[in-house]
């Protein structure tokens, strides 16, 4: 699908008439949500009309006192998405704070995290030479590629550690460290 000039004038129209971009994409047709959204960004455009439903027929939340993203709240980490709010999944009351767009909400979560400091390792992702399960031995990297049910399925082959099934990159894909999964 192509951004024709007809297409972007509905986009726009659509847009400022305060359609959702599922909406828009429905109505567009041959265009997903998140490409809405990304010409949207890509546009620049801003200022949507109030919705059709009446702001009176959604139930109003009470106020916690704290912001979204403050400490103490629930895990104490930053809060970049609508329910990270505390408000339940499908269809639970949304505040008029978050009724801004996802465009402006996604910028703002970009402003606030901070940068991943973590050190970068140099790993060497090895080519497989592509073993078929006759040529393994107790030797050979056992990490497995592809389909079983197909012929073109293969194994890595590298020479693996001692006493493991895999080279020391898939070691690392398949058994990583306890400190890191509960960081996760």
């Amino acid at each position: 699908m192509s951004w024709t000039d007809d297409r972007v004038e509905l986009l726009k129209k659509l847009w400022t008439e305060g359609l959702s971009a599922s909406q828009i994409a429905a109505k567009l047709g041959g265009v997903s949500r998140n490409a809405v959204i990304g010409k949207v960004h890509r546009l620049k455009l801003s200022g949507r009309a109030k919705s059709t439903k009446s702001s009176a027929t959604k139930p109003k939340r009470p106020a916690s006192g704290r912001a979204m993203g403050a400490p103490g709240g629930h895990g104490g980490g930053m809060r970049t998405h609508a329910y990270a709010s505390g408000a339940p999944r499908g269809g639970g009351p949304v505040g008029r704070s978050m009724a801004a767009t996802a465009l402006k909400q996604d910028a703002e979560a970009e402003a606030l995290q901070a940068p991943d400091l973590r050190p970068i390792e140099d790993i060497v992702v090895p080519i497989p030479k592509r073993l078929p399960l006759i040529d393994l031995n107790e030797h050979t990297c056992k990490w497995p590629y592809g389909d079983p049910l197909t012929e073109e399925f293969y194994f890595c082959g590298h020479s693996s550690e001692e006493k493991s099934p895999y080279c020391e990159y898939h070691g690392r894909l398949a058994f990583q460290q306890n400190d890191r999964k509960r960081s996760r």
